[in-house]
Parts: structure tokens; sequence; C-alpha cells
């Protein structure tokens, strides 16, 4: 374990795992963080049944430690299964349950939410997976509220994450619930992936990237970040690009899976996170300031987001609190 680290991630993997899905792990975990400045950061560990033969056979891995690490893990990532509708090994499985049981966070990558499911510890919950296996899933397990289209979902302690770049997208969310929005940031920039995606985006947009350059919504976008503290409407993003309201809708749904409102709300609400990490207390100025108006405006869209009231926030990510995250163990 390495020095000032207390929160323990094990990631489980299978034969026929994908290689991405191991390298997010390690990526966001596993790495030190110099950057950081010396924080705690995670301990990071693999855990298999035995040597893993990956995806495709591409390599084997081999001395891979029992799945005995589960047993003291904070936090526990199933990795992806090619084999979605073979049930996992037992031993595997009562693994994944016993570290339920005594409080740990779940976290599955792309069909990993199979695995879960086979452990019965989605019963009643929401998920998702991989929209090619939404299908599959659903048929398999009724019981389980699937959610198809979005990057990734929360119940309770166990989250789960769609396809291979939504495992990113996924590891970013848990290091802001862990470190908050700063850190989160100072991670994703190491990546150069975006910093935040929200998990009920759509797996897929119907125009990734636009078929005219200058029909992009890069300009509209950075002006309205440079501005969230002015009365942005829907009506001057669109006078912004010089296109209808209805058109704006249209583009926003095509290259970001959401409508211009939602998107400037989670800006304010993102703005209104990294003032509260910087010090400021005051909930009328961060309102003021990331243009949601009001302190009851603020705490109302600061919940929804983050499940967290600004008050909460400041005492878990406010300066000086950079104590190790705390152990979910138990």
């Amino acid at each position: 374990m390495p020095p000032g680290s207390s929160h323990r991630v094990v990631m489980i993997v299978d034969s026929g795992s994908n290689p991405f899905e191991l390298g997010v792990g390690t990526e966001l975990f596993g790495l030190r963080r110099p950057e950081l400045g010396g924080r705690p950061w995670y301990s990071f560990t693999l855990s298999a049944l035995g040597p893993v033969r990956m995806n495709h056979g591409f390599f084997t891995l081999t001395g891979v430690p029992s799945l005995g690490e589960v047993e003291h893990a904070d936090t526990v990532i199933v990795s992806n299964r090619p084999d979605s509708w073979v049930r996992p090994p037992e031993p595997l499985l009562e693994a994944v349950r016993r570290a339920h049981e005594r409080g740990a966070r779940l976290v599955s990558f792309c069909t990993g939410a199979f695995t879960l499911a086979h452990a019965g510890l989605l019963d009643g919950r929401r998920a998702t997976t991989h929209w090619q296996w939404a299908r599959l899933f659903r048929e398999t397990f009724p019981q389980v509220t699937l959610v198809p289209d979005v990057l990734y979902a929360r119940d309770g302690q166990i989250y789960t994450a769609a396809g291979s770049a939504a495992a990113l997208d996924l590891g970013l969310h848990l290091i802001r619930e862990d470190h908050g929005t700063e850190v989160a940031n100072v991670v994703s920039r190491r990546l150069v992936f975006a910093a935040h995606r929200d998990g009920g985006q759509r797996q897929f947009v119907v125009r990734p990237v636009p078929e005219v350059p200058d029909q992009s919504l890069a300009e509209v976008l950075t002006w309205a970040r440079a501005r969230l503290d002015e009365p942005l409407t829907v009506a001057a993003l669109a006078g912004r690009a010089a296109v209808s309201q209805a058109t704006l809708h249209r583009r926003f749904q095509a290259e970001l899976g959401t409508t211009p409102l939602a998107w400037l709300t989670a800006q304010r609400v993102d703005l209104a996170r990294s003032l509260i990490e910087r010090g400021e207390s005051r909930l009328d100025v961060v309102a003021r300031r990331c243009g949601l108006g009001s302190p009851s405006n603020l705490r109302a869209h600061f919940h929804r987001r983050t499940g967290l009231t600004p008050s909460a926030y400041r005492d878990r990510f406010g300066p000086g609190r950079d104590d190790p995250p705390a152990s979910r163990a138990g």
C-alpha cells in the first residue's frame, strides 16, 4: 500500500476481460499523482481466480493476487465479460456478495454489470450496461431496472458504467465524489479527457463530429462558460450561435446528448463546486457568481446533481479537507 493511502480499490479481472477497462482502472486509481502535491491517493491492486487470458488472447496475466484481496477492498471494480450469458464462477460471485454485505462500493465497467446481476446485487435497482447487450440483460435479469441509454448509473453504493469510454467517465465521477471537482479536473487534464460528462448523457449521439466545422457548438459553449454569472438563457445561446432555439436544441442533442438548459445548469453547478472548494462559504455569493440566483435555487440544483447540500460539500471538499477518503468498509 503506498504511503498515505487508505482507500483500497481492487479490480477483479476475469478471462476475456478487455485491456482497455483494465487500463482505465489502473490509470485512474493505480498511478501515483505527483501533480496533486502529495495528496493521499488510492491503494490499487488487481484480483483474479488465477492466470487471466485477456480478450482475443492478446496477452495473459500471471501472478495476479487472489480473490482474497476483495475481502479488504473499500471499492471493488468488476471488469467486462465477453461471454455475458455465462454465469461467472461461484467463488467470484461470493467474493462480490461479501464485499457488498460489509458496505464496500461496487463498480462495474461495461458488461461487468452482468456479474453484479448474476450475484443478485442488482435486483430492484437501477443499472446500465453497453447498449449492444441491453436486450440480453433485460431478458436475463427482468428484476433489474435497466437504464439502457446513459453513460453510467448509481443506485446506493452500486455504480454501473456503459461501454469502454464510459468507464473513464464513471471513474472520474468517483474521484470527484472522493476528492472534489478540482482534483478530478487535474486528473482529467492529465488524461487529456473531458473533465465531466454527466452520467445521464446518452451512450452515443447522432452526430459526434459535426459534418460542417462552423456548425460546431464549441464557440458558443466557450462563450457561455465565461458568462455563467450572467442571466444566460436558451434564447441567448441561440442568438450567439445565430440559429433558432429549435435548431440549437437539435444541435445540443446531436453533439452533446443533452438539452441547452440541462447543459447550462450542469456548468453552473460545476462552477459552484469549484468556488466552494476554493473557500467561498457565502452561499449568496456562490449563487450569484455561478448564475443560479438565490441560495435556495443553488441548494436545490446542487443537491439534485451531487446528492449533497452546499454546506455538506464544503465540509467534505472545502479548504483544509485534504484527509484521505474515508473507508467505506464496515
